[in-house]
């Protein structure tokens, strides 16, 4: 009987349907609770602002009384966001949560991995999933940018590649880390001429719709609105640099410790794999790559806050899958560590005075992502990737 019913339950959590379905249920449950029970949707309120503001050539990235904080991505997301704005706010709230689960789902679909390890991944990082789309932030959409961008480069599909990394570029910057994939890029001349291609669309798109003086006037400002919400996220109060830095600052209270010694590490540790190039071949050690850019762009973020974490979740989630059988007692200690400190962290299974003045405090939701990005770093370092992979 017991052995049944563990039967039914791996066939029914390995169910490409009921996993859909749980995909669909999450923005369901996640917009009736920030829309009518009084918790906050402010972010999906900047988000539709953003159109509104371009319509009548307001500045998209002042303060203004219909909600709190600032919006900090680029004009051509008032393109994005315009469909979602234009219906009644409960409704597009819900569409809108609903396009960021579904483009994940099938983002994470695309991974060329054994069915059993794609449905994997969708479970471990489901808790991450939810808690961004409390934030109604339009994090799982970058995280299926940049997943996207490995696979149809891997597909060799590179001129829709290239349009999603600029499209990812130009909303919010971060999927402009697409481009560590170049180096599996086949006719990189081409790949290049695609990016200068989409480049140009993505920046002068906004300008059919909205002129071309207003346009420029708001990239000079979402460059100005980026440049002073990296020193207000370097504080000691701030809800983000939930990262490398952020643990440093906040554990030592010295706020003026700066980004750029954590940057260059990170950057000179993250590009020593690609000296292995007869790795390439593999297609686990490009996973792995995927895995450790996923990660490297929240841990070495100063704007990262804890909704961002669904990028650096799907990370972790791809690299535990590609571990070989049997797993090392290290590779689960980290997982299991991840689970704890990094996915529930911000959740009721701590007490809130544990969430507010130890997790939250010192930026340790990071503190698990960091050590996983150092060990993936090893593993592709010294790891032997032969080419019968482990991922097919």
């Amino acid at each position: 009987m017991k052995l049944s019913l563990t039967t039914g339950l791996t066939k029914l959590f390995n169910n490409r349907l009921f996993i859909l379905s749980f995909f669909i249920l999450l923005p369901a449950i996640t917009t009736y609770r920030q829309y009518h029970t009084g918790a906050s949707h402010n972010n999906y309120l900047i988000f539709i602002y953003t159109y509104f503001h371009a319509n009548d050539h307001l500045s998209l990235f002042a303060r203004y009384p219909e909600y709190g904080d600032m919006n900090h991505y680029g004009p051509l997301f008032a393109l994005i966001i315009a469909p979602f704005a234009m219906l009644p706010e409960f409704i597009g709230m819900f569409f809108w949560e609903l396009a960021n689960s579904l483009f994940l789902y099938f983002a994470i679909r695309s991974l060329p991995l054994k069915e059993a390890k794609v449905n994997a991944v969708y479970w471990i990082i489901a808790h991450e999933l939810l808690t961004a789309l409390f934030a109604c932030q339009i994090n799982p959409s970058i995280t299926a940018i940049i997943v996207l961008s490995y696979t149809l480069i891997d597909k060799k599909q590179n001129f829709w590649a290239a349009c999603l990394i600029l499209l990812g570029t130009f909303i919010k910057l971060y999927g402009i880390v697409g481009l560590a994939f170049f180096f599996f890029v086949k006719e990189k001349p081409k790949f290049i001429a695609y990016c200068i291609f989409w480049a140009l669309l993505f920046f002068a798109l906004p300008m059919l719709f909205y002129g071309q003086e207003y346009i420029i006037s708001q990239y000079k400002e979402w460059y100005l609105s980026l440049s002073a919400k990296q020193l207000e996220n370097a504080t000691l109060v701030s809800w983000q640099d939930i990262s490398v830095m952020g643990i440093f600052r906040r554990i030592s209270g010295n706020a003026d410790i700066p980004n750029l010694p954590f940057l260059v590490t990170g950057i000179i540790l993250f590009g020593l794999p690609y000296l292995r190039i007869k790795q390439y071949k593999s297609q686990d050690f490009r996973l792995m790559y995927l895995a450790s850019t996923l990660i490297f762009t929240v841990i070495f973020s100063n704007s990262s806050e804890s909704p961002t974490y669904i990028l650096a979740f799907t990370g972790v989630a791809i690299w535990f899958v590609l571990q070989e059988k049997p797993i090392q007692p290290i590779v689960i200690a980290l997982f299991v560590f991840a689970i704890l400190l990094t996915t529930l962290a911000p959740s009721d299974f701590y007490p809130r005075y544990i969430r507010e003045q130890y997790i939250m405090r010192y930026s340790l939701k990071a503190l698990p992502c960091v050590l996983i990005w150092l060990f993936i770093t090893y593993q592709m370092m010294f790891k032997r990737f032969d080419f019968k992979t482990i991922s097919n």
